[in-house]
């Protein structure tokens, strides 16, 4: 392709306000993010009423910026991309309605992008040389998907979660000792002094599909531990239990994940969404793809949080597949993949 692509793309499916410029799908030009995390950590999580409103303050600042960091006016982006589900309707409206309004203005086409394929994506940006097919973990708040990914903008849904989605578990476990929110990174942290060998929690399996999750249970025992040891005045040591649980956690990911590359026949394989960012599951990731002879791919930590750029890979090669939404895209909360 001869003539450099330039989207404009807009992430705001949570609690972060996100705005970049993406050149021909994995270069970044610009992304910046507002995080509303300090805000919401007072209430111990997402309100979704907050959220918006937070988020139709920062919008229009957060493009201006992103435009502004690329040195580009909006006249020569290509193409705007924008998430469109799923995710909090109220926070995925501004962001909609946003880059409608500038699509409508200026005539640069729009395209609607999921949200999951964003964080799927997120890997071409520093993996050059990643290309489908490969299976991909997607692991947030929201989603514990295991994904075959047969060409861009082409996926399989393998494995998904029964219940609390593994960013979900660690938020909940993160509550009930004492952390609070965000509760992955404040496990991740703590778990590195304790012990994850000092607990035994449970690792589900679900008969009817050997790839998807259930980690309720898994909460629910530690819930259980935690009421146990308050009744028989025994000290709880949260090192060891945020160790322990985490452990439980990781072995089940990694466990799934390599049977599935392995029977599906693929030699790559990545990680993608909020809980990719954790420390113990790359480690794990990592040991058990250098064991099976595969090859590991995963994104900086930054481009695992909720971000514009990788909403502009996933545009990127939907633009160039001939992808375009009209005015009337809307959000949807429970949009499927």
């Amino acid at each position: 392709m001869d003539k450099d692509i330039l989207i404009l793309a807009i992430e705001s499916s949570c609690d972060e306000t996100a705005a970049a410029v993406v050149k021909n799908g994995r270069q970044i030009v610009s992304n910046i993010i507002f995080s509303q995390v300090p805000l919401h950590t007072l209430y111990g999580g997402v309100v979704p009423e907050i959220a918006s409103r937070k988020h139709i303050e920062k919008i229009n600042q957060v493009i201006e910026e992103a435009l502004r960091d690329a040195g580009c006016g909006l006249r020569e982006m290509d193409a705007i991309a924008v998430t469109y589900g799923p995710g909090l309707v109220g926070p995925l409206l501004v962001g909609v309605s946003a880059a409608k309004a500038i699509s409508f203005a200026t005539g640069i086409p729009l395209v609607g992008v999921h949200h999951i394929e964003g964080h799927i994506s997120a890997n071409y940006i520093e993996n050059k040389d990643l290309e489908p097919p490969f299976v991909c973990l997607v692991a947030s708040g929201g989603h514990s998907h295991l994904v075959v990914v047969k060409d861009y903008g082409q996926y399989e849904i393998i494995g998904r979660t029964r219940d609390d989605a593994a960013g979900e578990a660690f938020d909940k476990v993160a509550r009930a000792i004492g952390l609070g929110y965000p509760g992955g990174p404040k496990i991740d942290k703590i778990a590195k002094t304790g012990n994850p060998e000092a607990i035994y929690f449970p690792r589900a399996k679900v008969g009817e599909n050997e790839f998807d999750f259930s980690f309720s249970g898994l909460k629910s025992a530690v819930l259980n531990y935690l009421n146990a040891c308050r009744m028989k005045g025994e000290e709880v040591c949260t090192e060891d239990v945020a160790a322990s649980f985490q452990q439980a956690v990781v072995e089940v990911l990694v466990e799934h994940a390599l049977n599935a590359v392995k029977q599906y026949g693929y030699d790559k394989f990545a990680i993608a969404g909020g809980v990719a960012s954790n420390s113990a599951l790359r480690a794990a990731m990592q040991k058990g793809c250098d064991r099976e002879g595969i090859r590991f791919f995963y994104p900086s930590p930054i481009l695992c949080t909720d971000n514009a750029a990788m909403i502009g890979t996933a545009g990127y090669y939907e633009f160039i597949k001939g992808k375009r939404s009209g005015l009337d895209l809307n959000a949807v909360p429970n949009l499927k993949l």
